[in-house]
């Protein structure tokens, strides 16, 4: 699946923040503790900056599948996609109208 550039940009951007490196040499295949050597409290952190930057909130139970830089991409991309659908369905959708049968009547 491709990852948006958006998403990565901003997600690699604030690693390099919280890393004091540059964005650009974050690698989307890197493992947050092992290649990046983030311990527990650094992953929070990290998170805690993704959920403002992108104004979502990440469930606790959801951050053991959180390893790699991808995996975050990926699973921000995905719940910027479900918070986009809910908005969608608040418009009300406007009542059909009645059609008239057309008369069949020939002139």
């Amino acid at each position: 699946m491709a990852t948006d550039p958006t998403v990565s940009l901003k997600i690699r951007t604030s690693l390099g923040e919280y890393l004091k490196r540059d964005p650009a040499a974050i690698l989307i295949s890197q493992h947050l503790r092992d290649d990046l050597g983030l311990d527990s409290m650094a992953v929070i952190e990290l998170l805690y900056r993704i959920e403002e930057a992108f104004d979502l909130q990440i469930p606790d139970q959801d951050l053991v599948g959180l390893t790699t830089v991808g995996h975050v991409v990926t699973y921000v991309e995905k719940r910027l996609g479900k918070s986009a659908s809910p908005s969608a369905a608040k418009k009300p959708a406007k009542p059909a109208k009645p059609t008239k049968p057309k008369s069949t009547k020939k002139s």
